[in-house]
């Protein structure tokens, strides 16, 4: 049988849940609904519960869920019970502020080697992990098992950098470059475009300057 497509909307809508249940564990909170759920994420319970059922039964009627085990499913489905390292490209402001938010990520997935090709970067050190020269990236990626990478240079070189990390063997990318990329199709690329994010936000804004509507993109 072929396995079920999960579509991209709930598997964005994962991390979000699993921060929200972290949080409660660590009020040691240990059951919570999904009306709860749905309470603190301004989302539909039923969403929730739909999401949740493409994976598996967590939940139990008239209890809800258990938070512990809930954290561990989600960390497991999302692959955050095993060590997956990321290779950042790009030492600028940017870069840089993403490896320094290493020290406050508690998951297996954390930035273990930076690039850059500029000869004032190489060398210097961001966080513990020093800035290393392109030409050793493809060794880097196959010795650390990097699987994901990272795209934070200007749109003019995003396409290069891509194209040697697929050489390199990367299996996703996250591109920070306001530019489209082209890839082979086994390689899965997510944008985090912050001109169109703000763009997008702009178009809600009440022309008045009232409040709008609070809507979440999860959706």
């Amino acid at each position: 049988m072929k396995p079920m497509k999960i579509s991209e909307a709930v598997v964005r809508r994962l991390p979000v849940y699993l921060q929200v249940l972290n949080d409660l564990s660590m009020r040691d909170v240990q059951t919570v609904s999904s009306q709860e759920l749905g309470n603190r994420l301004d989302l539909n319970p039923a969403q929730i519960r739909k999401d949740l059922a493409y994976f598996g039964d967590f939940g139990r009627k008239g209890i809800g869920y258990d938070v512990t085990y809930l954290i561990e499913k989600i960390r497991q489905i999302l692959k955050l019970d095993q060590p997956l390292n990321v290779a950042l490209v790009g030492a600028g402001n940017l870069g840089r502020a993403l490896c320094n938010y290493n020290m406050y990520l508690k998951d297996n997935m954390k930035i273990t080697a930076v690039f850059d090709i500029h000869p004032s970067m190489i060398g210097t050190t961001i966080n513990g992990l020093t800035v290393l020269p392109m030409d050793k990236l493809k060794e880097t990626i196959l010795e650390r098992h990097i699987r994901i990478g990272i795209i934070t240079v200007p749109a003019t070189e995003a396409q290069h950098v891509a194209d040697q990390f697929v050489e390199a063997g990367i299996d996703g990318i996250l591109n920070f470059a306001p530019t489209i990329l082209r890839v082979q199709d086994q390689v899965r690329i997510h944008y985090a475009n912050f001109t169109s994010q703000l763009m997008s936000l702009a178009y809600y804004l009440d022309e008045e300057g009232e409040e709008g509507d609070n809507e979440s993109d999860l959706d």
